[in-house]
């Protein structure tokens, strides 16, 4: 009988002691609280401007492909801002370990979906960055951010664990090789310099957070700052960029067409910008309006006003985003989250800065708001990991530090006045009050 009892005391927890006994215990072992629902509002509010952005431009690319429709382009962006959604949901509710266990399965997918990217992707004339299946297209760059950030994680989390997070071999050579092999895919054979250099800040902040040593740190800038100086080096139309980046007003006409278009589309926006439905640059004069440039757009519409707005919300996620990492309750998490920051914060950089003529122009989206159904997934599930985490986030550490002293002051002096009325009415002292006497 007492057997009996022992055993059925033991199983109080059936989910808990199986997900122990499997080894998940990150997730389990840990208390969750209310998640951050204010991150969850930001990115709506974010997705919201970006269909305001495509409805309002989709007269504009109508013109310039009549046989697709108006309504085309807006269908688009509603469904990939569904699917968005839906993936949020599902990757805010699978626990944390899941995904971790999932690394071997999510590092096979994006090797198959470069590699499917350079044999049945591109269009024959540019360089081949999507793969087409019907009347979808697809990314492969994006799901390689998506898997990188978790399986540096977890790979950083277990050098650290092992103390080797400085060890050239257990450490620093596989990276190396992974973004070596990154290199080749995005920046070489998929000629996106600009996804790649997302891909390397990835890598370096995970890697400076993990406690890398300045001297491997600085060794890793130098080699990356070679790299990315042959690539540009090596390619004619690198170097044109550069130049007119130096120079955009040089030749407005040709090679700086892009950059002048997107300056003059922003200084045409003025205070509060022409209107939801007046520009003029969406109607062929600057490319990519709804994908790299629609910053441009975005700034001629709404003006300075929508500008500072719109930078306030992306300063508002990332100054969430960055909490969660201050305060997750593990090195797996605290690097996930930090990735997940780089990943955003650096695209969205690179992107607003070649807008207004402090970056050289790249073929990158902004987040959230370009035209893209893979990039706008793929983002949204990032920040749903982080949403994740944050159930499992950590009060401020000073806080702690303060409430423990209050709680162990307000003991000590509840068991002085404990001991003092014992004493006045004739009780003899606790043992470990003379024990605490005597020492």
């Amino acid at each position: 009988m007492r057997k009996k009892q022992k055993h059925q005391k033991n199983n109080r927890y059936p989910q808990r002691n199986a997900a122990i006994s499997r080894g998940d215990k990150t997730t389990m072992s840990m208390r969750q609280h209310r998640p951050d629902y204010t991150l969850a509002v930001i990115c709506l509010l974010l997705l919201a401007v970006g269909l305001v952005v495509v409805y309002a431009i989709s007269p504009g690319l109508a013109a310039q492909a009549p046989q697709l429709g108006e309504g085309h382009f807006i269908q688009r962006q509603l469904l990939a801002i569904v699917l968005a959604i839906v993936t949020f949901v599902v990757v805010s509710k699978v626990r944390l370990d899941f995904w971790f266990r999932m690394t071997p399965a999510l590092i096979v997918a994006t090797v198959v979906a470069l590699l499917a990217t350079q044999f049945i992707g591109g269009d024959g004339v540019n360089a081949a960055r999507w793969i087409h299946i019907g009347g979808l297209s697809f990314q492969s760059v994006e799901l390689l951010k998506f898997s990188l950030v978790i399986w540096l994680a977890s790979f950083l989390a277990t050098r650290l664990k092992d103390g080797e997070i400085n060890n050239p071999h257990a450490t620093l050579k596989p990276v190396g090789i992974v973004l070596a092999l990154s290199g080749v895919f995005v920046a070489v054979l998929q000629s996106d310099l600009g996804s790649m250099g997302v891909v390397a800040a990835i890598v370096g902040v995970m890697l400076f957070l993990a406690g890398l040593s300045l001297r491997w740190f600085a060794l890793g800038i130098v080699a990356v700052l070679m790299v990315g100086s042959l690539l540009i080096a090596v390619s004619p139309y690198r170097q044109e960029r550069v130049a007119t980046f130096l120079n955009p007003q040089s030749d407005c006409l040709a090679e700086g067409y892009q950059s002048c278009q997107a300056l003059i589309a922003i200084g045409s926006g003025g205070m509060f910008g022409k209107g939801i439905d007046r520009s003029a640059q969406a109607y062929g004069y600057l490319p990519e309006a709804a994908n790299d440039s629609i910053f441009a757009v975005y700034a001629e519409m709404f003006g300075f006003v929508g500008v500072a707005v719109l930078m306030l919300l992306f300063v508002l996620l990332f100054s969430r985003l960055y909490r969660i990492v201050e305060r997750a309750p593990t090195v797996k998490m605290q690097l996930m989250a930090a990735g997940v920051l780089a990943w955003l914060s650096t695209q969205a950089f690179i992107n607003i800065m070649a807008m207004v003529g402090l970056f050289p122009l790249k073929g990158i989206t902004l987040p959230f708001i370009s035209y893209g159904g893979t990039s706008i997934v793929f983002v949204t599930a990032g920040v749903a990991l982080l949403f994740n985490i944050s159930r499992y986030t950590r009060y401020n550490p000073r806080s702690i530090d303060v409430h423990e002293s209050q709680r162990k002051a307000y003991n000590e002096k509840s068991r002085g006045a404990y001991e003092d009325t014992r004493q006045r009415r004739g009780h003899r002292r606790p043992h470990y009050a003379y024990s605490i006497r005597r020492s």
